[in-house]
This record gives structure tokens, C-alpha cells and sequence, in this order.
């Protein structure tokens, strides 16, 4: 599946994408997945167009075209990202695959002050999934991306025999903009700094574990799976504002162990102000996992100046899914050498080390 818009198209990156509601015609026949469904046939051509290209309609969307051509503002800087998701279970609470490579894609570009305008989307379905529920996976996708406001504007799908995938793995790519002059990165931040994050850390890699029933434990928690546009843009306001990044894989430690390798500086986070749900506290106790390693897909940290930390936490509170920011730690000088240093409730101090071994593959 590629696409091309119309070339005489103009967009204007400060007006809401057109809401494009899918055309409502009856879907494929089909009840599940075979390889003749990615041969380049009559039946990848009806799973593309009756299926993908039903739900992800688009003023650009061209199924018959193998590229798409989008006007660029030349006032703007573009930013690219590209990301795969291979979540197991397919489904969860709080969200599934598709939304998930949604909030996963557009986080990327809104972290680095960017805001999404255009995805690419590649299919990797494994033969034997049953259409019905690839249907409701790609309506998910399509429903995030308009709530995002961005357009699926190309793609691809590929179908694998039966037991060499995972039932169905995503690809994107995201296109954003972001206006000339705002600079973010790790080699702003400085000693003195202060880190916050936008809510509670832990809740979608417990509640993917929870989904998979690997341990005989439920429970009504629910993925922090969304976007983080809203509460970046507001951050952009802030005078001080170093760095932001969405803490996926390896959470919160593994964001913070990043700071320390790119900056050489230490960071220190206070475990009273870190915010954890009690069912992911009590997960991770029965369990013996490490809540601050675990997965967020709607969680944002950022790391702003020491005198901006009021008005930065301030910003993010008011903003959409932000109600439970907090001010966390922040960045000091190393007395030895760097590391992330965890100050708990009993008075004591823990090192938060290095990620090194997957505690819950495929994840997102």
C-alpha cells in the first residue's frame, strides 16, 4: 500500500487536519489471514482496499501509487521518526496495537517540540489471524490517528506463514513540524537542573502483564497509553526548557540512565515524589519487578532550568493528561561518578542501574 496526494495540494501546518470519516462500505469477505493475501493479488488488493484504505481514508491516501508527495513548510523545521510495535497481547487494557503505534509514533516527534502531521504505515500479518479482529485493530489505529490529528499517507502490508510472527506487527514513520528557533537536547541540560514527569509511571507495562495472565493476577488498571502533544507544546512556553523525552522501553530509569551517559552529570530522583499507582506498586512487589523500569506510552519527562520547575510543573498540570505531573529530582554534579540515585522513602539511597536484561519482552 503506497499513496500520493494530489501535487497541486497545499497544507497549512496551523489548521486541524481535515477529520476524514472512512467510507462505511461492506469489508472483505474473508474471515481470516493467508499468504495469498500478501502476494501482490486480487486478495492483497482487497485487503488493502476494503480493509486499510476503508478506515484510514485520507485527502492524500492513493492506494494505486508507491509515493507520497507532501508539501513541506520551508518555515519549518521537519522531523522524521520511525518505530515498530510487537505487543503481546494484541489487545489490552487501555488500548492495542494500533493506538499504540499511534501515541507511540506521535510522541516521538511532539518530545523533540515537533507536532505530528503524517504517518506511514508498514503491516506485518501473520496467516491465520482472523480478519475480524485485524478489522478492529486497524480501526483502532485510524480512530488514534484522527484523535492525534495526524493522516496515514502511505504503507505497505506483508502477510508471513503461520508460526513466524506474532499474529500482527506494526511499522510507522511520523512526520512533523516544528517553528525555527527552539532547541532541545540532552547537551542543554546542567547541573542544577530540575526533572519532572507528566503523570504515573509503570501503568502500561503492568497492565500488558496483567492482559498476558502469565501469573494468575488481575485487576482494573489500564494503560497510560495517548498522546503527549498537548502537555509539550505547553512546555514549549517555558523559559528554561532543556530536554523531554517519553519514557517507553526501560522507563523512567532507563531515560534518566541516558541523561547520565550523554551529560556525565548524575541525577537524583526523590521516591516520595515519583508518582506510582498502588497496583502497579503491588504488582511489582509480588512479582519482584521495578516499577521505575517498567514501560509508560503516555508519560513525558522533561528536564527544565531549576528556576523554571514551578512554571513547567504549572504547564503540565493544566495541560490534557497532565492532572498528576510532579517534580521528581533533578541533575547534580557527580561526587564520584555518574549514575541515577533513587532517595527512598525510608531515608535511605538506591543506584538505578543500566537496563540490561528484558524484563517484559514485547511490550510495545
Amino acid at each position: 500500500m503506497a499513496a500520493c496526494g494530489d501535487p497541486g495540494v497545499a497544507v497549512d501546518y496551523d489548521a486541524p487536519l481535515q477529520d476524514t470519516e472512512p467510507d462505511r462500505k461492506t469489508p472483505m469477505q474473508d474471515t481470516h489471514i493467508s499468504l495469498a493475501h500478501g502476494n501482490g493479488g486480487r486478495y492483497m488488493r482487497e485487503l488493502i482496499d476494503e480493509l486499510f484504505a476503508r478506515h484510514l481514508a485520507n485527502p492524500l491516501l492513493d492506494t494505486r501509487v508507491d509515493a507520497a508527495r507532501i508539501e513541506l513548510d520551508a518555515d519549518r523545521d521537519v522531523f522524521v521518526t520511525t518505530d515498530g510495535f510487537t505487543v503481546k497481547p494484541l489487545e489490552f487494557p487501555g488500548g492495542d496495537i494500533g493506538s499504540l503505534a499511534v501515541h507511540g509514533t506521535v510522541n516521538d516527534l511532539s518530545v523533540a517540540g515537533a507536532v505530528p502531521r503524517y504517518l506511514t504505515l508498514n503491516a506485518y500479518i501473520e496467516e491465520g489471524l482472523e480478519v475480524a479482529l485485524l478489522d478492529r485493530l486497524v480501526a483502532s489505529l485510524a480512530r488514534a490517528a484522527r484523535e492525534c490529528g495526524v493522516a496515514v499517507v502511505a504503507g505497505d502490508t506483508k502477510v508471513v506463514a503461520r508460526g513466524e510472527g506474532g499474529g500482527l506487527y506494526l511499522a510507522t514513520t511520523g512526520i512533523g513540524v516544528r517553528r525555527r528557533g527552539i532547541e532541545l537536547g540532552m547537551d542543554r541540560v546542567r547541573a542544577g537542573d530540575a526533572v519532572l514527569v507528566s503523570g504515573p509511571v509503570g501503568d502500561h507495562g503492568t497492565a500488558v502483564m496483567l492482559a498476558r495472565e502469565q501469573f494468575g493476577l488481575r485487576g482494573d488498571l489500564v494503560s497510560d497509553s495517548g498522546p503527549v502533544l498537548d502537555i509539550a507544546q505547553a512546555l514549549l512556553g517555558v523559559e528554561g526548557l532543556r530536554f523531554m523525552r517519553d519514557p517507553t522501553r526501560g522507563g523512567l530509569a532507563s531515560v534518566t540512565n541516558e541523561l547520565v551517559h550523554a551529560t556525565g552529570l548524575s541525577v537524583r530522583l526523590r521516591e516520595a515524589d515519583v508518582p506510582v499507582r498502588d497496583p502497579v506498586r503491588s504488582v511489582c512487589e509480588m512479582l519482584g519487578y521495578d516499577p521505575y523500569y517498567l514501560a509508560c506510552e503516555g508519560r513525558l519527562v522533561a528536564v527544565v532550568a531549576a528556576a523554571a520547575a514551578g512554571d513547567a510543573l504549572a504547564r503540565m498540570s493544566a495541560a490534557p493528561g497532565g492532572a498528576e505531573a510532579a517534580l521528581i529530582g533533578g541533575v547534580e554534579a557527580p561526587q564520584s561518578h555518574a549514575r541515577v540515585v533513587l532517595e527512598t522513602t525510608l531515608g535511605g539511597e538506591r543506584v538505578l542501574e543500566e537496563l540490561e536484561d528484558d524484563p517484559l519482552p514485547r511490550i510495545c
